[in-house]
């Protein structure tokens, strides 16, 4: 009981309020600072009753501070609506009960016009991860996410599966030589490409965004830590798509996930301190602060997650150049499609700002990828429209447990056994992205059947991901 943790309900039962004095005392209840946990229930307790005796104290100022103001921050923020607006659950069953509360908070927004929830979500920062939430006139920097315009992208290529076995080597060779990962990680002068993106107006003009030029071409063509991934595998037509021009049968196929690297990371920490500077709302919802797009602050944030998200895109231009050019092979087909985005759509006659946190676009007829892990399929979709969902779906699987979780309870035996059960060389990654830490793929697909109609299937074969603990996705 010494080191348990003190937590809200604790605060409370002392006669804390669930506001902002209360998110001061956990982040200073963190650092523990050598007390004990009765100790410092104590202190917080004598705080609260007298925090005027508390202004010299080194380690609790700031909580005293805090609460001889609570009253006049009270008064400036922005209330939330009585009662959450209703909204669709896909795959209820096998969503966390966070997730669910922090919709719930996302829909008491004073700005939420509609919201929906993916069979993949869990509980984020702000709006879960897997959630859909779209807003009038606003956009929520965590509601885009810290990863700005992460994406999938896959390239078919014209070469059987078969191409698997029987040059596996040169496939890892290539995957080794041409790809690049993790947290901070990328290229020296003389290895960096250049591409038109590096040429938006944006890195001249734009007065933040100037000094993240140089990062972003050292970091273009590379990919995050976490969950990103390159990839090659096997994809199963099992009828021709017109659309696509690609006809029935098992082809080789690259898969990449990764986002907006080190430059989208900088833009969504220092428009999201800007957003909760701006707009003061209620502690539980303070991680979904807003910019309104008819002042300078929106419209900055706007151009900023554009060319965030444009510069992702182009990340994977480069990765799968690369790789198409080592190959030395035809394209058969090119699908892309992000995710932590805002979009500017039409929903019930109105424009709205739809956010997509870890959820991807499908509107009518429009191609997604949907992986699963790197020991299970992933499948190549095609939106059906459906507007209880905001015309979205899930951007995967989804998290059955937390990294530190799976660390501490998953057995590197089981995934390697997994692994060769699949036929599946790894290169790289930890055990925090071991398919056993994830949802069942399958059972998330069928949850959203309503939503997408599959095309085509995608078997991971030899999979890299960053191998340095880099936690970017």
């Amino acid at each position: 009981m010494e080191n348990k943790r003190i937590n809200g309900n604790d605060l409370i039962a002392l006669g804390y309020k669930e506001n902002h004095a209360m998110g001061v005392a956990l982040k200073i209840n963190k650092k523990r600072l050598g007390f004990t946990r009765e100790q410092m229930l104590v202190n917080f307790k004598n705080v609260l009753d007298n925090p005027e005796l508390y202004l010299e104290d080194a380690i609790f100022k700031p909580l005293a501070e805090i609460l001889l103001k609570i009253d006049t921050i009270e008064k400036e923020t922005i209330s939330l609506k009585e009662k959450p607006g209703t909204y669709a659950v896909y795959g209820e069953e096998n969503i966390e009960e966070g997730a669910k509360k922090q919709m719930d908070v996302a829909m008491k927004l004073q700005v939420t016009v509609a919201g929906a929830l993916m069979p993949d979500a869990h509980q984020g920062y702000g709006l879960p991860i897997g959630g859909v939430l779209a807003t009038k006139n606003a956009v929520i920097p965590y509601g885009v996410g810290v990863d700005i315009g992460c994406r999938m992208a896959l390239s078919v290529f014209d070469l059987p599966a078969s191409y698997l076995e029987d040059h596996a080597d040169k496939l890892k060779n290539i995957l080794m030589e041409k790809t690049r990962f993790g947290a901070g990680h990328g290229y020296l002068k003389h290895e960096r490409v250049d591409h038109e993106v590096l040429e938006n107006a944006l890195f001249e003009t734009h007065d933040f965004i100037r000094p993240l030029k140089d990062k972003a071409w050292t970091q273009l063509g590379s990919s995050g830590g976490g969950n990103h991934f390159v990839e090659f595998g096997m994809i199963e037509f099992t009828k021709a798509d017109d659309v696509l021009g690609v006809n029935k049968g098992k082809y080789l196929a690259l898969l990449t996930h990764s986002g907006s690297r080190g430059l989208g990371a900088t833009i969504a920490a220092h428009y999201t301190k800007l957003a909760k500077k701006l707009c003061k709302l209620p502690y539980e919802a303070q991680n979904l602060a807003y910019l309104d797009l008819n002042t300078a602050e929106g419209q900055e944030y706007w151009l900023a997650m554009n060319l965030a998200g444009d510069y992702a895109s182009a990340c994977h231009q480069v990765i799968h150049d690369k790789i198409k050019t080592a190959l030395g092979v035809e394209l058969l087909a090119k699908v892309e499609n992000h995710h932590n985005f805002a979009w500017k759509e039409q929903f019930n006659g109105e424009e709205v700002i739809v956010h997509r946190k870890g959820a991807t676009p499908a509107s009518k007829d429009v191609m997604g990828i949907i992986p699963g892990s790197m020991a299970t399929p992933g499948f190549l979709v095609r939106g059906k429209g459906e507007e209880s969902a905001i015309n979205s779906a899930s951007h995967g699987a989804g998290r059955l447990m937390s990294r530190t979780q799976a660390i501490k309870t998953l057995s590197s035996t089981d995934l390697k056994a997994m692994l060769e059960d699949n036929g599946i060389t790894l290169l790289g990654a930890g055990m925090d992205e071991a398919p056993m830490a994830y949802k069942d793929i399958h059972t998330v697909m069928a949850a959203q059947a309503g939503l997408v109609d599959t095309v085509a299937t995608f078997s991971p074969k030899i999979v890299r991901m960053a191998d340095d603990g880099s936690r970017e996705d």
